[in-house]
């Protein structure tokens, strides 16, 4: 009996062990040293330049499956089967990022892509990526950073994500089960692979350019409802156009907008990039009903970059949405609702960008960047971090390396975040209500906009990483009494990485916006 219970005990110690070292593992920061703090400030106005490239993330979905009972998550202890695409004998899942877990990709409605711009004056070179995913963790950028060229010379990139929820799971929380990462390795080093070739491409396409700006500050406010309280948006298009300056051709578009890309819902299973997909589409080869162009599109690659889309901004399956030309109204959750959304949104950019507010040729380009520690107050977060989950690394006890840049070109800013931003932090009115959870005032003050000083104000949200909801600490609410009469806590703080991010980030880019004025 004692020799089967030392045997025993030494079982149990060795599975401590493989634990802890397995433990150290997933949370060792494997970029010690990294930082992202950069500081180029230059007012010398120069003759721009830009290039566009655009690269397919889409992943290969080899199998399909039936799903028994309509719930979009592949369970074949209830009755779900599959059929085996490429004969290996088992089933090889994609799965889709955002909702539940379980949810396997059944095919693909349209490519998913990593599309660059780069933007450059001789002096200073800057490439925003667009990327077609629920989220990009700074660990990941950061590889990517190492991997580019030096020769390159690019002197930042931002990676900021569409955060479709209709892509594959790049962040972890999505596999077949709460205990399992939803991440493929191998899909996720393509993915780098891809981007690091979509920079490269656009830097390749380089043109003289002038840019365009324009806005259109409400045309699209119906087509997002804000779930959570307070009621505050930033549903405004922002939308800048690079024309080539020598033969007049339209290299490419950025539009900014706020507003989460789950249009489809969690019924969906077809690999898609949402409405973003239909509204890039419109805006580069225009708006046809039949064979007939009702509206001309600009040419180039188009890009679509999200912004304050926490609190939570969304097209709700409650809200209807109008085809701009037939009329037909969408509210169930379909490809139908998210064309018709892409159409609305096309039009109003494509109409904005027929009197643009301002033309440059000529510009200094300013960048300011700044790496911030964020504590992990969220034990979800933690236990999926330790257990390999989350697709993250730490850097020091329980804190993620993240990131905040501003960067202007003449009167052109951009302030990016490294999660989903509360509107309110953006544009104004925090509250503090009574029943919130820290009796403080409103921290987040001034609004991000506020602190910008430069005519055309674009907010990048999910840039550099993605750490989850960034709510305002005065609007934390996990304990009753919940705030605004609710009988439970609204959603939101379950994904985040706790009440001090929305502070300490505010705080670092006031830093840096008074730094670069």
């Amino acid at each position: 009996m004692k020799k089967i219970m030392k045997f025993i005990g030494k079982l149990l110690l060795v599975a401590v062990i493989v634990l802890i070292v397995s433990i150290y593992s997933n949370l060792k920061d494997r970029h010690r040293g990294y930082s992202a703090d950069l500081k180029i400030v230059s007012a010398e106005e120069m003759p721009l330049m830009a290039g566009f490239s655009a690269v397919t993330i889409t992943p290969d979905v080899p199998d399909r499956w039936t799903d028994a009972d309509g719930d979009a998550a592949y369970r074949p202890r209830k009755g779900d089967t599959f059929t085996d695409g490429n004969g290996n004998g088992r089933f090889d899942p994609v799965w889709i990022a955002g909702f539940g877990q379980a949810r396997a990709a059944n095919g693909i409605h349209d490519d998913l892509w990593a599309r660059t711009m780069v933007i450059s004056n001789g002096k200073t070179n800057l490439a925003i990526v667009a990327l077609d995913a629920i989220g990009f963790m700074n660990n990941h950028v950061i590889e990517i950073r190492k991997k580019l060229q030096k020769d390159l010379k690019l002197d930042y990139i931002v990676i900021t994500s569409t955060h479709t929820h209709e892509g594959p799971d790049l962040l972890g929380l999505w596999g077949k089960s709460p205990l399992h990462s939803g991440v493929n390795k191998k899909y996720l080093e393509y993915v780098n692979e891809r981007i690091i070739k979509s920079v490269v491409f656009a830097l390749q396409n380089i043109r003289p350019a002038r840019l365009e700006v324009s806005e259109d500050p409400e045309g699209a406010a119906h087509l997002v409802r804000d779930t959570r309280e307070p009621q505050v948006f930033d549903s405004g298009l922002r939308i800048i156009r690079a024309v080539d300056t020598e033969t007049g051709l339209t290299l490419g578009t950025l539009i900014a907008w706020g507003n989460h890309p789950e249009t489809l819902w969690g019924k969906n299973l077809l690999i898609t990039s949402d409405f973003p997909h239909y509204l890039r589409e419109y805006v580069e080869k225009g708006i046809y009903r039949g064979d007939s162009l009702i509206i001309k599109g600009t040419g180039g690659i188009c890009l679509y970059v999200n912004g304050a889309v926490g609190g939570l901004m969304t097209t709700h399956p409650d809200l209807a949405v109008k085809d701009p030309f037939t009329g037909e109204e969408f509210k169930t959750p379909s490809f139908e609702k998210a064309d018709a959304q892409g159409k609305q949104l096309a039009l109003l950019a494509l109409r904005a960008m027929e009197n643009p507010d301002t033309r440059i040729e000529k510009a200094g380009i300013s960048i300011i960047a700044k790496t911030v520690y964020l504590p992990v107050d969220n034990k979800l977060f933690r236990l999926g971090a330790a257990l390999g989950i989350l697709n993250r690394e730490f850097a020091g006890w329980m804190k993620m390396r993240s990131e905040v840049s501003v960067f202007k070109i003449g009167p052109i800013q951009f302030a990016t975040l490294p999660g989903e931003v509360y509107p309110e932090i953006i544009n104004g009115g925090v509250e503090a209500p009574p029943e919130r959870d820290f009796l403080v005032d409103p921290v987040e003050v001034p609004p991000v906009r506020d602190m910008m000083k430069e005519k055309h104000k674009f907010i990048l949200g999910l840039a550099n990483d993605e750490v989850g909801y960034i709510i305002p600490r005065s609007q934390w609410d996990t304990r009753k009494p919940f705030a605004y009469g609710k009988e439970k806590a609204q959603y939101g703080e379950i994904n985040s990485l706790g009440p001090e991010t929305a502070p300490m980030l505010h705080s670092a880019l006031k830093n840096i916006v008074e730094a670069i004025q």
